[in-house]
């Protein structure tokens, strides 16, 4: 849950990781987030797994794990903005350099994305079922602790 196949699967894990999982940290706790991260990635290998019992694909990666901070960061902050930065075609298109969205509508488009993907032929080296169940496994968990969290004011 530590390692990664490509710098740039990397670099996005780094940036969800950055932009969703310090919230997710201070609502938790430093502890409790560790131990949900473990739990998110051990979820997501069993989804994985029982989704593509004869895969081939390493499960190596964190996006699983990085994938339940983001379900738990939809059940915790669906309200919260997230700002990005477009790229210079939508630039061109949209007129604007960023777009600001609510969590819940970009973090439901990844989800449907990554089971679109995960219902392809193979045509990646991605474990799509992991991010599936990583971040079920995050909505769930952070569904049944909900209560508990802090609503700890942190910018995304």
């Amino acid at each position: 849950m530590f390692l990664h196949g490509d710098l740039i699967h990397l670099s996005g894990n780094m940036l969800f990781l950055l932009v969703f999982g310090r919230r997710v940290e201070t609502q938790l706790g430093m502890l409790s987030f560790g131990l949900f991260y473990l739990a998110g990635g051990i979820t997501a290998c069993l989804v994985h797994t029982l989704s593509e019992p004869d895969s081939s694909i390493p499960l190596i990666g964190a996006s699983g794990a990085i994938s339940g901070v983001l379900g738990a960061f939809l059940i915790s902050n669906p309200r919260a903005r997230i700002t990005f930065v477009l790229d210079p075609t939508l630039i061109y298109f949209l007129h604007r350099l960023t777009v600001r969205l609510p969590a819940w509508l970009f973090l439901l488009g990844w989800f449907l994305l990554q089971i679109g993907l995960a219902l392809k032929p193979r045509a990646s080296n991605v474990a799509f079922w992991a991010h599936v169940g990583g971040f079920l496994g995050g909505v769930v968990t952070a569904g049944a602790v909900s209560n508990y969290l802090s609503k700890t004011a942190v910018s995304a």
